[in-house]
Parts: C-alpha cells; structure tokens; sequence
C-alpha cells in the first residue's frame, strides 16, 4: 500500500511536526509534501525522507514565516501535484486537507485543529502585521468556503482531542474519531544542564504567540520572588523579571535535563491537545496546566498534576503557591504511556485499514479498493451547533 503523508509546512519545531514525523515512521511512507520546508528550522528527523515542496513564488519568499503567507496558501495547497497514492494522511490544521487527490485515492485527515486563523482568529492573528491581517480580514469568506470544501474531501477525519473534536463538528459538520498524538520523547538520551537556573524551578515550553499565554505566566511570576520560572522559546531579555528566565530556543539534551530537573512544567496556554504535559510527565515531573481544552485530555488530575481553574493573574499565583511538593514519579510516568507512540500507531493502523480496505478483483480483473463506512465517537453534545 502506498500512503503519501501531508504536512501544513515543516517550518518550526513544534508538537503538530513532531506528530508528522512519526506519521512518516509509522505508516512506511514514500514521501511528505508540504508547502514549505525549511530544515534548520524544524526537527531533524525530516531530513531522513523525500521532502516535496511548493514551487510558488510566494512560498520561496515567505518559506521562513508561512504565517505571513496565509492569504495565499489556500492558493498554494491547490496547486500541488494530483497524488495518486493509495492514501494519503493529511497532518493538518488548515492546509495540508486541501491536497488534491485522483480517483480513488482515500484521504484521512489527522487534524490538530480547524484552521485557528479562521474559526479562532483572536487566539492566532493578533501578533501578526497590519497588512496581513487586513488581508486576511478581507479574504476570510472565501478562505472559509476553501477550508470546508477541502474538509469535505476527506474520507475519514482523526482529531488530537475530545475539544478538537468538537470544534470539527461545529466547524464542519464532520464526526471524528479521537486518536491521540504520540509522545515520542526520548528520556534516555543525553542530559546537558542548563546554567543559570536556582534549584526549584518551574519550565513552560512554548512559542511566544498570545494564545501560548506565555505573557500570563511572566505578570503572575513578577509578584512571586520566592519563585523562578524557565522559559523555553523566549529569549532572554532585560524586561523579564529577576525570577524569570528566557532561555530561548535549547537543544533537546537541555530540555531533557530541563524535564527532569523541573519542579513543574506550568501552562495557560489554550492547546488543541498539548504534548509538552505528557512529554514532561514521561520523565516523572508533574505539571500545572489550564483547565480548558486539551489539557482536559492529557492531564490525570491529582496523578499527573493540577489544574489551574482560570488564566486570571491571581488565579495561577495561587496555584503556583499552593502546588504540592510531593508526587509519585511512577505513577506520573505511567500515565506517560498512555500516550506511547505504539498506541498511538495501532490506532492508526485501523483506521488507514478501515478506511482504505483490502484490495477488491473486478470480473474484468482490475483491482479496486473497497468504501468503508464509517462509525466515529465523537462528542456531539460538545460540538454546539454549526456555524
């Protein structure tokens, strides 16, 4: 069986790449395609696969932001090659489920969430450029036409979580499944430790975007000189606080050390599903994470970690106060594992088989793939009304 994998663009080192390399791993495929890549920016492992591209001009100029390029990649994606792969598997939050396909051809869509630029544009668009966003402004009818025309190509849509779920259904109409994304961190590798940092400490891991919620956690640390707060993905900076520390962009050696050596990883950020919780549990460290979407997955409270009810400032000051200092590391590290890439893969598995079936002899002798139907879980309760 030949599957094609799909990907946004390979532009950044975050959760949704790290779930399309190991679709990449898991189902043997013969290549990815995506609309830009750019390698220094993304995880290595990419580099071990043939990486298609786009050859618009847009994405030669704007490759290194795509963001910048959103106006134009509903533009982009319909002009990739026609795949004629048994399968494809679209890594998607808005894009790569535009792919075009011949007859015949099954596509499942992995979705990290419906386009946020169109269906959440406040948690996503404010930190971009004016002309951008003017742009966008414009063209959000339109895009929103393309986005649920290419969602209806699918024969089959996987949803990271329950929330994501439910926000596919109220945006498109469409039951997903829920297979959640593998945690493929490696805990045995080599630990290098970060200087600079008091004994007791807490990490957060993340870009700095406003639904990252990352400016929430600095104005709430600001007022808790007894404790120290790490950021990954912030450089440093003079206007942090003196209990805040910008550590930038790290090696995956520092984060694994970061990981173990953390009190607790901390996040308000609003995630579609989140894999930095389950990545720091898999070293044994609790964490203190939002109350809301899919953190509502992947966290087991009182085993796992805590939540914190609210993003108020008050809110997460007291739950950093109050946070228990002792926690069954194991137990921490088991829930990890519900999260394993080898679940994650057998779920998969059938649903590629479910959905593309076996091969089928005609009476002429040709051989054809069987329809399978379809039956999802997910909440429709949750979903609200469509738009």
């Amino acid at each position: 069986m030949e599957i094609v994998v799909a990907h946004d663009y390979l532009t950044q080192r975050g959760g949704a790449e790290r779930v399309a390399l190991e679709l990449i791993r898991r189902v043997g495929t013969r290549e990815l395609v995506t609309s830009a890549y750019v390698p220094e920016q993304t995880w290595d492992g990419f580099a071990d696969h043939r990486i298609v591209t786009s050859r618009h001009p847009a994405m030669h100029l704007l490759r290194r932001d795509p963001r910048r390029a959103l106006p134009v990649l509903a533009g982009v994606w319909d002009q990739m090659p026609t795949t004629d792969a048994d399968a494809v598997i679209a890594s998607s939050s808005g894009w790569a489920h535009g792919l075009r396909t011949a007859p015949g051809t099954r596509k499942i869509v992995y979705c990290h969430n419906p386009a946020r630029w169109l269906h959440q544009p406040d948690d996503y668009i404010a930190d971009l450029s004016g002309p951008v966003r003017a742009a966008l402004s414009v063209l959000t009818p339109r895009l929103r036409a393309w986005d649920r025309r290419a969602a209806a190509t699918a024969d089959l849509y996987l949803a990271n979580s329950t929330s994501v779920a439910a926000r596919i259904h109220a945006v498109y109409g469409i039951d997903a499944e829920v297979v959640f994304p593998p945690v493929a961190v490696d805990t045995t590798g080599d630990h290098d430790r970060v200087d600079g940092l008091p004994e007791d400490f807490f990490i957060t891991v993340g870009r700095a975007r406003g639904y990252k919620g990352t400016t929430r956690l600095v104005e709430a640390f600001a007022d808790l000189p007894g404790h120290h707060l790490a950021i990954v993905g912030t450089p440093p900076s003079p206007d942090l606080p003196p209990n805040v520390t910008g550590l930038g962009r790290v090696s995956d050696a520092q984060l694994r050390w970061l990981y173990s050596n953390a009190r607790a990883l901390v996040s308000v950020s609003h995630e579609d599903f989140g894999l930095t919780p389950i990545e720091a549990n898999a070293f044994g460290t609790p964490v203190l994470v939002l109350q809301a979407g899919g953190f509502l997955d992947s966290t087991d409270p009182g085993v796992s970690g805590t939540f914190i009810v609210d993003e108020q400032i008050d809110t997460i000051r007291e739950a950093v106060c109050t946070f228990p200092g002792l926690w069954d590391r194991q137990a921490i590290r088991a829930h990890a594992d519900r999260f394993s890439p080898s679940a994650f893969a057998r779920q998969l598995n059938e649903a590629i088989a479910r959905t593309v079936g076996p091969p089928q002899r005609t009476s002429a002798g040709t051989t054809v793939r069987s329809s399978v139907s379809i039956s999802s879980t997910a909440i429709r309760a949750a979903a609200g009304p469509r738009p």
